[in-house]
């Protein structure tokens, strides 16, 4: 079928991408979901660091690339074969499909999958190759999603369902940003009777992990560049927010810190701010070559530790009905995450913005 989507064409163009357009709007051709797939009208997607790494060089990926991976849609059709989900149903995408066989899925959440790992490294899907074409020629797809077009066909296992009345930004929303910052909090590090969280890097993932934490009803410390930030995370319930400079120089700290902006001086202010016993748990993705100095001592000699989380170390099936249930109750305002509705011609724009520091989560919105 003929759809209409956002491609990266190159990689690290310069800035602006306003000015350099590294991601054409145009028409693709999708094919028919093979067996255990299916095919997704796209509702909303949101923006996420996670794809401007891909535009910005970060995260090298093959190219032409169809972008989009935090999404939510209704499946238009099921592929040969039996299936549990059902035309109409409302979906959310998530990141990296789990097989359910390998090692990685066997750790509950804390490694991922192997063979969705490889399929996402590939441009491809689960189950092998591309679905996406342009005049004859493949296009690969990103994180087993694409989800920055009208329609995109997606492994079974790339998705969760949820029930209409989860709004599409809502479950798009929770489909990355959701998992990956409450994850950290909830899988990585859950908080114990008196445990202070802090929160370093509030974008639309930073911002989902002050959310979960502040659900949890302890202590939640933000941290931020960004003024507007920082007044955003105290609106929706930190008890303190602080600048860097600020967090350095009144010693502030806490027994569980979250590092949700993928770059060094946020990860080495996160450590330094954990306190004595405590854990860091970094979910940013840096550069590949990016390093950071640390003091072994300190951890040793403090009894600290420091943990990677990916996708919040979630298993998307388990989380995901969580977070609704959390939603639904009122606890979990993650429509408070959606800085603006975007369409699919501003995406270039929408990446500036991003790379700004500008927006948490800007959602595009297909009619």
């Amino acid at each position: 079928m003929r759809i209409r989507g956002a491609v990266l064409e190159r990689i690290a163009a310069p800035a602006p991408f306003a000015d350099s357009t590294p991601i054409t709007v145009c028409d693709l051709e999708l094919g028919d979901p093979g067996p255990g797939e299916l095919l997704v009208r796209i509702e909303a997607a949101g923006l996420c660091h996670s794809d401007l790494s891909v535009v910005d060089g970060n995260r090298v990926r093959p190219v032409p690339m169809l972008l989009g991976h935090e999404a939510a849609g209704r499946v238009e059709a099921v592929g040969p074969g039996d299936s549990d989900i059902a035309v109409g149903q409302r979906v959310v995408m998530t990141f990296l499909p789990r097989c359910g066989e390998c090692a990685g899925c066997a750790s509950n959440g804390r490694t991922p999958c192997g063979p969705g790992s490889v399929a996402n490294n590939a441009g491809e899907l689960l189950n092998g190759g591309s679905r996406l074409h342009r005049d004859g020629t493949e296009v690969h797809h990103h994180l087993g999603v694409s989800a920055f077009a009208t329609h995109a066909v997606v492994d079974r296992r790339s998705v969760v369902p949820v029930d209409d009345d989860v709004p599409p930004e809502v479950a798009a929303v929770l489909g990355c940003a959701v998992l990956t910052g409450g994850g950290a909090l909830l899988n990585s590090a859950p908080p114990g009777p008196g445990d202070r969280v802090m929160v370093v890097g509030l974008g639309g993932v930073g911002m989902a992990a002050v959310l979960v934490g502040v659900s949890l009803g302890g202590e939640v410390i933000a941290v931020d560049t960004v003024p507007e930030k920082l007044a955003l995370a105290k609106e929706l319930g930190a008890t303190a927010a602080y600048t860097p400079a600020e967090l350095a120089e009144q010693g502030v700290q806490a027994e569980i810190v979250i590092e949700a902006a993928g770059n060094i001086r946020a990860f080495e202010t996160a450590v330094a701010a954990t306190a004595a016993g405590g854990t860091t748990v970094t979910v940013g993705l840096p550069a590949p070559d990016a390093t950071a100095s640390i003091s072994p001592l300190a951890l040793v000699a403090q009894g600290r530790s420091i943990v990677g989380s990916y996708l919040g170390s979630a298993v998307p099936a388990r989380d995901i009905p969580e977070y609704v249930r959390m939603w639904r109750e009122g606890r979990l305002p993650v429509e408070r995450l959606v800085s603006s509705h975007i369409g699919l011609g501003q995406i270039n724009h929408a990446m500036d913005e991003l790379a700004a520091g500008h927006a948490l989560r800007q959602v595009i919105v297909f009619e």
